[in-house]
């Protein structure tokens, strides 16, 4: 019905799958996807947002992810995951990250942020990406298993880079670095 824009939801689980896409339905268009072969069928300019599950069968989702990369797609990706998030999340190219299970409110909530983030400048959404990043590990880590992380510490620098060329008005809350 909807068109807020286009999310495509992919989970190997077919129940969680339809249960998110149930659930965002009603606000946008809203493609569904059991696997990554299918996911990155379906996955086009036209879809805005991508709710990708890391752990599925067969292809991952952090290689649906790296092939929507590589082909250089404008769409958001949103891990929706019950991986605990590691230092490996540094290298992954998603714009948030959430840990199943999750409620209906932040889904419509990190999808409706994640499509508004779309029409900033890159610098931003870099900005924005990295800041989730940040959060994510300081909520999962130990404080000093964060501080003698070399990648960890990189990428806060990079988010402290960014955040000098950013407006504070293009940002809903910086993140404290």
């Amino acid at each position: 019905m909807a068109s807020d824009g286009t999310v495509l939801v992919v989970d190997d689980d077919e129940a969680v799958a339809d249960v998110y896409a149930g659930q965002l339905s009603d606000t946008y268009d809203v493609l569904t996807a059991y696997d990554g072969e299918t996911a990155l069928e379906l996955v086009t300019e036209d879809v805005d947002v991508v709710l990708l599950d890391r752990r599925m069968h067969r292809l991952s989702g952090r290689e649906v992810l790296a092939v929507i990369r590589e082909r250089e797609l404008t769409c958001a990706v949103v891990m929706v995951t019950a991986v605990d998030p590691g230092f490996d999340i540094i290298d992954m190219g998603f714009d948030d990250y959430l840990l199943k299970p999750v409620k209906r409110d932040d889904l419509e909530s990190v999808v409706e942020e994640t499509i508004d983030r779309l029409g900033r400048r890159a610098v931003v959404r870099e900005y924005l990406a990295l800041a989730s990043k940040v959060a994510t590990l300081r909520v999962e880590k130990d404080p000093a298993e964060l501080e003698g992380n070399e990648r960890y510490e990189k990428m806060v620098e990079r988010l402290r880079d960014l955040k000098s060329e950013v407006d504070t008005d293009e940002i809903d809350a910086p993140v404290d670095v």
